[in-house]
């Protein structure tokens, strides 16, 4: 029934996460009404997206640089690490303004059951090359989940032998909340509050 062309479009939509047969129908809808300018310059973005973001050399979030804007600033505390389990959570936490230290992401978070253990994720970078006499504290700032209190006690055991405090967010957080969808005061609460687990 549909063209070629409205289905190869409906499919491609249908890779995103969360778009099913209706959202990826009425985005090709959205798309047809545009003009064919903004559709170019649409496809233009997605293609300069692919082709020049990569992740940063040192704390593993999403850049266009060898290095990101955080990691190569001048102006940011170098004593504490704040550990997410992706560039989703530290953009949120940069978009409150209010948290200066560094990052370290993670790219995943330990779970036996989908085959994923401490060597599968960037865990060994931040124990072996982030923690050195200058990081006097590791926040961790990962979700308040099995897999994510997994991985914190992990971390946490892995740096009781450094000289370094180790804090885990308040968690007046909503349980099993995703950290990229709280909203900044929450966010701002949660690392002010934070507790110290050594």
């Amino acid at each position: 029934m549909y063209p070629l062309e409205f289905q190869d479009l409906k499919d491609s939509f249908k890779e995103l996460p969360g778009v099913g047969d209706k959202s990826a129908e009425r985005y090709v809808y959205a798309i047809n009404e545009l003009d064919k300018d903004k559709v170019e310059k649409m496809a233009d973005s997605l293609i300069k997206f692919k082709n020049n973001i990569r992740t940063c050399s040192v704390c593993g979030c999403l850049s266009s640089q060898d290095l990101c804007s955080v990691c190569s600033s001048k102006t940011r505390d170098k004593s504490i690490i704040c550990v997410v389990e992706d560039s989703k959570s530290a953009f949120a936490f940069e978009s409150t303004g209010k948290y200066n230290g560094l990052y370290h992401v993670l790219g995943g978070l330990i779970s036996p059951i989908d085959e994923i253990n401490p060597e599968d994720i960037n865990i060994l970078s931040l124990i072996s090359k982030r923690i050195t006499d200058e990081v006097k504290e590791v926040i961790l700032a990962l979700n308040s989940s099995v897999e994510g209190d997994m991985t914190s006690l992990y971390i946490q055991k892995k740096l009781e032998n450094k000289n370094v405090k180790v804090s885990r967010l308040a968690y007046g957080l909503p349980v099993n909340a995703d950290i990229e969808y709280l909203d900044p005061l929450t966010i701002i609460r949660a690392i002010e509050d934070r507790k110290y687990l050594s």
